[in-house]
């Protein structure tokens, strides 16, 4: 009989290290906890012993085959006793927990609302997209008794994936960016993208919580009937009404709040360094997050303004020959559409756009891909470079395509484009962002 850990003792072992946890041994951290998690190609049981060696305190492992150091213990299943102890962790804490989801926008959203609330609090967030079932474990077993706000970014490609994460978060706050066309093959279609975003909602209102949303969503606002809201958006029902005066590349608001009455119609105005007025929405997010947590209107213009945004996303680069929008973290129908839109409002300039297929579609696949063609065809683009298998399968008409990045790579050498305005953007796994290097 093999003498299994419980959550109580493993969290002893969590402090007793000064809450460090490692899950990889190529990355090890010393006098962690090295969590033995499974992968599809390997069972990092087999390195429990060796972690130890290189320098770990103790591992946890679910094979008992591999109890072979006093500091090597057993549980049922690791992920599931990783996942246990970060909500065994979130049940200590007081502090407000804030979850963000949604198809797009909600890494951006993650990033400005961390902006605004680190001028006032000392806050913990989600380190870049670690956001899945192994991610969101990580980011909360990374709070510590100096954090006063946390906020932990959800993503998720089938129903009941939100739903599982907010049972280890416990998150006190949602809030939902958007509901598109993303994972339609996980979430099976739209209807099941909406049903497995709202699990937020669900859970918030589950526990009283309150959401942050965008109040001219009809979509959200649906999903979100008796749940206690702080709205914000164009309309002037909404709790922070926003105006967006975006003219050039950058994004530029003002906003003034309903949420202080002595402050009426007082608007402050911020000029932002983010591309694509598509982001204006995910920067009033961050100002309805910052006003309802008393950040003052100053401070909430100064975390807007110095924000730069990197990782791919939204980033605006001028080369020696062209100005790139680089927005190749990842792609779905919905935020292509709005890239394309945002893309043909930029007059007297060569237009270039290089585009990636988009992944997990499943059925959908071929229909999204196509209306991306006609999109860019309505908007009377003229110069359009198609990339992916995907893209490939289809009569592009007057555009190139190519079935890989790499020759679409080559074809830029051999063929180079200067004064050019250049939109980039595709799925993660298409790497459209190693472009930008000869452009």
């Amino acid at each position: 009989m093999h003498n299994f850990i419980s959550i109580t003792n493993l969290y002893s072992l969590f402090l007793k290290t000064n809450q460090s946890i490692c899950t990889d041994t190529r990355n090890l951290i010393p006098n962690s906890i090295f969590f033995a998690l499974k992968g599809t190609n390997f069972d990092a049981n087999e390195f429990a012993e060796n972690a130890i060696n290189l320098g770990c305190a103790y591992s946890i492992v679910d094979n008992p085959n591999y109890l072979n150091h006093p500091n090597i213990f057993l549980v049922e299943n690791v992920l599931i006793a990783l996942q246990e102890l970060a909500n065994y962790h979130r049940k200590q804490l007081t502090i407000p927990v804030l979850a963000i989801t949604g198809s797009n926008g909600k890494t951006t959203s993650k990033e400005l609302i961390y902006c605004v609330l680190s001028k006032k609090y000392k806050t913990h967030a989600t380190f870049g997209n670690l956001n899945n079932h192994i991610g969101v474990p990580l980011t909360l077993l990374g709070i510590n008794n100096t954090h006063q706000f946390a906020i932990i970014e959800m993503g998720a490609n089938h129903q009941g994936e939100i739903e599982l994460l907010c049972k280890i978060a416990e998150p006190s706050f949602g809030l939902i960016t958007n509901i598109g066309k993303a994972h339609l093959e996980g979430f099976g279609g739209i209807e099941g993208v909406k049903k497995g975003k709202s699990e937020l909602y669900k859970y918030i209102k589950s526990k009283n919580g309150k959401i942050f949303i965008n109040g001219d969503d009809p979509v959200l606002i649906s999903l979100a009937i008796d749940i206690e809201k702080i709205s914000y958006g164009l309309k002037q029902t909404n709790n922070i009404i926003g105006i967006n005066n975006t003219k050039s590349e950058m994004v530029s608001l003002t906003f003034r709040s309903e949420i202080e009455k002595n402050e009426k119609n007082q608007t402050t105005a911020i000029n932002t360094n983010i591309i694509g007025t598509y982001n204006f929405i995910n920067c009033l997010a961050a100002v309805c997050v910052g006003k309802h947590f008393m950040i003052n209107d100053e401070l909430i213009k100064q975390a807007l303004e110095n924000y730069f945004p990197n990782n791919n996303r939204s980033q605006l680069i001028k080369t020696q020959n062209n100005t790139i929008i680089l927005d190749a973290y990842n792609a779905n129908p919905n935020s292509i559409k709005v890239a394309l839109e945002n893309f043909s409002q930029y007059k007297n300039q060569n237009h270039l756009i290089l585009l990636g297929d988009m992944f997990e579609l499943g059925i959908y696949s071929k229909d999204e891909h196509q209306k991306v063609l006609n999109l860019l065809n309505e908007l009377n683009f003229s110069e359009a470079i198609l990339v992916g298998e995907e893209f490939y399968k289809l009569d592009v008409g007057p555009f190139i395509k190519f079935k890989t990045t790499n020759e679409c790579k080559d074809y830029l050498i051999n063929n180079k484009k200067s004064d050019y305005i250049v939109l980039i953007k595709g799925s993660r796994g298409m790497r459209m962002e190693t472009l930008q290097e000869i452009l």
